[in-house]
């Protein structure tokens, strides 16, 4: 009688053993949860209540969001956000200073529109939004800023000094100055002069001449007429 009652014992106490192992395995395994983000949804970077600060690590091009779980012992095992415009993040890297900071970043002016972490560790309700860090670079120098379409103006071309319209020209004074023939370096023959000074007294006899031959002509045929008409 006693060893049936001991063989009994033996097996109730071994069902109960093979019971426990897949439970123990469960929570040994399964130590992770889900749990969502306190604040409401959707926020910006530089929404009101959102606190604002500078030590994000993420370029200075972008937003940047610093997410914290509240008390010790717990930290992220995953974290998934989703902006708009820019999809769907999920993150697997963590800290500094620890694993239980979290940090993401989004384009300028994004809109966080969901958050959920899987964290390991303690027993918490949510996890926070610590502050956000707003793009202090808006204008990232791999972006070309786009020429405007405007009409080309033509160049002004200044013609060198040789292709300038000429001025009216101004004659050199050698040039406009009347060029004075030279003197005749032919002798004139002193001679020629008294001959030409001979024929004029000349000239002025003969003349003279004439004058009284006309004078006594007339003289002579007055006194004809004189005496004949004293015959009568």
């Amino acid at each position: 009688m006693y060893t049936r009652s001991f063989a009994r014992a033996v097996a109730l106490t071994a069902s109960a053993f093979w019971l426990l192992i897949p439970a123990t395995s469960a929570s040994a395994t399964d130590d992770t949860y889900t749990v969502p983000l306190h604040q409401h949804l959707p926020l910006t970077a530089s929404s009101d209540g959102v606190e604002h600060e500078s030590d994000c690590p993420v370029p200075d091009t972008k937003d940047g969001w610093h997410f914290v779980l509240p008390g010790t012992g717990t930290d992220f095992v995953k974290l998934t956000v989703t902006f708009e415009p820019g999809g769907e993040q999920v993150i697997t890297s963590f800290g500094p200073p620890s694993d239980k900071h979290a940090y993401a970043a989004s384009d300028p002016g994004a809109t966080l529109v969901a958050a959920e972490a899987e964290v390991t560790g303690g027993d918490v309700a949510w996890f926070n939004l610590s502050h956000a860090c707003p793009a202090s670079n808006t204008q990232p120098s791999s972006s070309p800023t786009p020429s405007q379409s405007t009409s080309p103006t033509p160049p002004v071309t200044t013609p060198p000094a040789s292709e300038s319209s000429p001025a009216s020209p101004h004659p050199s004074s050698s040039s406009s100055a009347a060029v004075t023939p030279p003197a005749s370096s032919t002798p004139v023959s002193q001679n020629g002069g008294a001959l030409a000074e001979t024929g004029a007294q000349t000239v002025s006899i003969a003349g003279a001449a004439l004058l009284l031959l006309g004078a006594g002509a007339g003289l002579v045929v007055a006194l004809r007429r004189k005496g004949s008409g004293q015959r009568h």
